[in-house]
């Protein structure tokens, strides 16, 4: 028995030292820092890719010299081999053991985009077209870009203004209309909770209206603190019956045709749907994207007499309470002190 014994484990014992010496190359191997090029590397791994197509990649890009000890670590581990598509980000001094491990987490890389107060869905849609990373897709201005969301109900039949402004994460690939359903939910959700806090006594009739009504604070100034001012403002004149007479609604009913100056022709017009100097109530749907301050402020105006106001000419505005107050206002602010830089609001942030 025991020459048994020893005949096994003289045949046995080759291969265990062989089996020993092989754990111990490819945990070695494993361990070996990338060879990049820069201190941050970017992988891209297509959907579809097979491990041993990932490693050929990698081979492809000098990081690792001995692809098929890779492959036969595959083969060794297959919950290895379970690797995810998707952009990565390597980092100097990272393993081999640990680009692998990131691959089958699928600790893809996550990129960032602003979605801007004020922005009119024209403007959003030609903003998100100019982010390379996103799967294009040829979407409407219209209702037709509910369906092309997916979206069975939605708000408004017209999108405009219904997609709430601020910064979304996403990963390369990622489709422009998975953007638009995220800030489309987003409004619901932060609409719906201002709604449910709103003041008394409101001139709305739905969640809808205070949106419409943010729309134009939002583009009326930039100033924190006067968005309840100009909210109190608009209020007290629905609920007196006066027009709202608000120039950035003209400027958006004018669309393309406006040039940059507000004619007294264009305020007379009758066939502008937005002219909220001929038309009463509010405008029929919003005029911009508005952030949760400004629908704060709709659903909270502040108090007060004040039925006129006027651009002083550096983004703030003067608030009077009758109209002698408000031409003498007029004169002073948009007459006699006309600035060279004058502006009704601050600037928009480019993008």
């Amino acid at each position: 028995m025991l020459k048994v014994f020893k005949a096994l484990l003289a045949l046995l014992f080759p291969l265990i030292l062989t089996a020993l010496a092989l754990v111990w190359y490819l945990n070695s191997y494993l361990n070996k820092p990338l060879p990049l090029a820069e201190s941050t590397e970017v992988f891209v791994l297509p959907p579809g890719t097979a491990y041993s197509s990932m490693v050929t990649l990698l081979a492809e890009r000098g990081w690792i010299s001995k692809p098929y000890v890779l492959k036969i670590y595959g083969r060794l581990h297959p919950q290895a081999a379970d690797i995810k598509a998707g952009e990565y980000r390597f980092e100097e001094g990272m393993t081999v053991a640990e680009s692998l491990a990131m691959m089958r987490l699928g600790d893809v890389v996550r990129h960032q985009l602003t979605l801007v107060e004020g922005w009119t869905l024209a403007q959003l849609l030609r903003y998100l077209e100019t982010q390379d990373l996103l799967e294009k897709q040829e979407l409407s201005q219209n209702a037709d870009l509910w369906a092309q969301l997916n979206i069975t109900e939605p708000m408004a039949q017209e999108p405009e203004g219904l997609f709430f402004p601020d910064t979304y994460d996403y990963y390369r690939g990622d489709k422009v209309s998975l953007i638009l359903t995220r800030a489309y939910q987003r409004m619901q959700r932060v609409l719906a909770d201002e709604w449910e806090a709103r003041a008394d006594n409101l001139p709305y009739a739905n969640p809808y209206e205070a949106l419409i009504m943010a729309s134009i604070i939002e583009k009326e100034t930039g100033v924190a603190y006067e968005r309840a001012e100009i909210a109190g403002v608009f209020v007290r004149r629905l609920q007196t019956g006066m027009r709202l007479q608000t120039d950035p609604t003209v400027i958006y009913g004018l669309g393309d045709s406006y040039q940059g100056n507000l004619r007294g022709s264009h305020l007379r017009d009758d066939s502008n749907t937005y002219n909220t100097y001929r038309q009463n109530g509010l405008p029929p749907s919003p005029i911009a994207l508005a952030g949760r301050e400004a629908i704060y402020a709709a659903l909270h105006p502040a108090d007060g007499d004040a039925v006129f106001f006027v651009a002083k000419g550096d983004g703030t505005h003067y608030f009077s309470a009758t109209l002698k107050e408000h031409e003498a206002a007029v004169k002073r602010y948009q007459v006699q002190k006309r600035r060279a830089d004058y502006r009704s609001a601050p600037p928009l942030p480019e993008k």
